[in-house]
């Protein structure tokens, strides 16, 4: 069984927030949606999900195990997807780790173009299939360009960092949060959701506060955000993504006690509607009509950079391979 990967905190030569692909490679979109997603009339934020899944030509994957509806929720995503004609829909709950660690489960993953992870209960998710041979065929999936999605418990359960459960109000307290490991899809980043509607602004500012090297993405009902590989996130839906950028904070928080309110000055706070784009790695707005051609450029040469360590790691050569001569120039120096 192949271990989860995780990229390692504050590392300023591996930035990105997406867990880096197999050999190097860059992984397919990560798409976290906050909950209550429309599923009767425009169907925009599943809409994109099924068009990066490859539309109707789509097979996917519900994991329903977070669900406490039993297989009615894997049932409801079939029906939904099978409404804008997706064929394939592929029902996976396991409900122990014995089950989640089933080399057959963990095949059926192998032929999907894209997995969607309900809601419910994140920390029974990810107590289940973290570290087993799901969660592994999950990453592989998704190192091979499979578009991984997760609404409510299956966003806050994408990332490395899991909200596995606290209390709501917008005024951040110690002990408000309590945070677990997650499927660690998206790295240093924690995700919240049912943002605005359970007023979970003040959970999020706490945790930020505790680890400022994270960045808070807080997600609106029928919202999502859809991650990319070069480290930026687009906004669509109705309601609106908020951004929690720490690091310049100042805070007390590792003095605060009890329940005590803690203070926190200097967060930056960006809150993003539909059609705007962030970048997570300089953590700023991308203007809009910014072309994308330069963050692929430094999404290359990221993963080139990740390449050479991995190769060093195996004992080759870790310097970078020296560019190929022209022929002219080949001869030009053999004159020489």
């Amino acid at each position: 069984m192949r271990p989860v990967r995780l990229a390692p905190m504050n590392d300023p030569r591996n930035p990105g927030r997406l867990a880096a692909g197999g050999a190097g490679e860059a992984p397919a979109p990560v798409m976290v949606i906050g909950g209550a997603e429309d599923k009767l009339r425009d169907r925009v934020v599943l809409g994109r999900f099924i068009h990066l899944a490859g539309g109707s030509e789509a097979c996917i994957a519900v994991l329903s195990t977070a669900s406490s509806l039993g297989e009615i929720a894997t049932e409801l995503y079939r029906e939904t997807f099978g409404r804008v004609g997706v064929a394939q829909v592929l029902g996976l709950r396991p409900q122990t780790r014995e089950e989640a660690n089933d080399p057959a489960l963990a095949a059926k993953l192998e032929d999907v173009t894209g997995i969607f992870i309900t809601g419910g209960n994140q920390l029974k998710l990810s107590s289940v299939t973290g570290g087993t041979r799901l969660g592994s065929a999950i990453h592989e999936a998704h190192d091979r360009g499979v578009v991984v999605a997760g609404t409510s418990a299956g966003a806050s359960a994408i990332a490395s960092h899991m909200m596995a459960f606290g209390s709501s109000g917008a005024t951040p307290k110690h002990r408000m949060a309590q945070v677990a490991v997650g499927l660690g899809l998206l790295v240093n980043v924690v995700i919240d959701q049912h943002f605005e509607q359970r007023t979970r602004l003040g959970r999020l500012l706490a945790m930020v506060a505790q680890s400022p090297a994270l960045i808070g993405i807080g997600l609106d009902e029928d919202t999502a955000a859809i991650v990319y590989p070069d480290d930026t996130l687009e906004v669509l839906g109705r309601g609106a993504v908020t951004v929690v950028d720490g690091s310049e904070i100042v805070t007390d928080a590792f003095q605060t006690v009890g329940h005590k309110p803690m203070m926190v000055s200097g967060i930056r706070l960006h809150s993003l509607p539909s059609g705007y784009r962030f970048d997570l790695a300089q953590r700023r707005l991308i203007p809009a009509g910014e072309p994308r051609a330069a963050e692929f450029v430094r999404t290359g040469q990221r993963r080139l950079r990740n390449l050479v360590r991995q190769i060093a790691a195996e004992g080759a050569d870790s310097r970078t391979p020296e560019r190929r001569r022209r022929p002219g120039r080949q001869l030009k120096r053999a004159s020489e």
